[in-house]
C-alpha cells in the first residue's frame, strides 16, 4: 500500500469511529428525555413500564381531588373512560387544572399503584384537549360501545337494543354522539 492511500484509510476509520461514538452517546443522552405516553387503561393494564419516565392523561374525575392542607401535596384520579389511574403531585397546579377537564401529568408509575407526577399539565382553554387525550377517550368510548354491543347480542335476539350515548371529548358539554343500534322490537 502507498502512503498516500494508507494515510486516506487512516482518516476514513477515524472518522468512522469517531461519528458512532458521537451517535452513541447521543442516543444514551437522549434516552432518559424520552416521555412515552400512556393512556389510564394502559397504564392499569400493566404496560407502562415502571419506575421510568413517562406521561399519563385523561379526564380529572370529578370528586377525586383531594389536597393536603399543610402542604401543596395533592391527589387525584385521571380517565379515558375505562380505567382510573391515582396521581399524586407536590406542587402548585396550574390555573386551568379542575375536575372533569383533560390533564397530562409526567412521572414514574410506582410499585404501590400510584403514578408519581413531576409535572401536570392542564389544558389551555374550553376546546382544546391534548391529541393524545382525545385520541385515547375516543377509543376508550369506541371499546366500551363495542362490549356493551356485544353484550347485548348475548341477551338474545328477541330484546330490544338500547341506545348508547356517548360524550365526545372533543365537542362541548351537552353534545352527545349516538352509537350502536336502536332497533327495537315491535310490541
Amino acid at each position: 500500500m502507498k502512503a498516500i492511500r494508507k494515510q486516506r484509510l487512516y482518516l476514513v476509520i477515524f472518522i468512522i469511529s469517531v461519528a458512532s461514538v458521537g451517535v452513541g452517546l447521543l442516543t444514551y443522552a437522549l434516552r432518559e428525555n424520552i416521555n412515552l405516553f400512556y393512556t389510564p387503561s394502559q397504564v392499569m393494564a400493566g404496560d407502562a413500564p415502571e419506575d421510568a419516565r413517562i406521561r399519563v392523561g385523561g379526564m380529572v374525575v370529578r370528586g377525586s381531588v383531594v389536597r393536603n392542607a399543610a402542604s401543596l401535596a395533592v391527589t387525584f384520579d385521571v380517565t379515558d373512560g375505562a380505567a382510573q389511574v391515582p396521581i399524586s403531585y407536590s406542587g402548585i397546579l396550574p390555573d386551568m387544572f379542575a375536575e372533569g377537564e383533560a390533564a397530562v401529568a409526567t412521572g414514574r408509575w410506582t410499585a404501590t399503584g400510584v403514578f408519581a407526577a413531576d409535572e401536570v399539565l392542564a389544558k389551555h382553554d374550553e376546546e382544546y384537549m391534548p391529541p393524545e387525550v382525545a385520541d385515547a377517550m375516543l377509543q376508550a368510548h369506541e371499546r366500551k360501545a363495542a362490549s356493551s354491543e356485544s353484550d347485548k347480542s348475548k341477551l338474545g335476539e328477541g330484546k330490544a337494543a338500547e341506545k348508547v350515548m356517548l360524550v365526545n371529548p372533543l365537542n362541548p358539554p351537552g353534545s352527545e354522539t349516538s352509537v350502536g343500534s336502536t332497533n327495537s322490537v315491535p310490541e
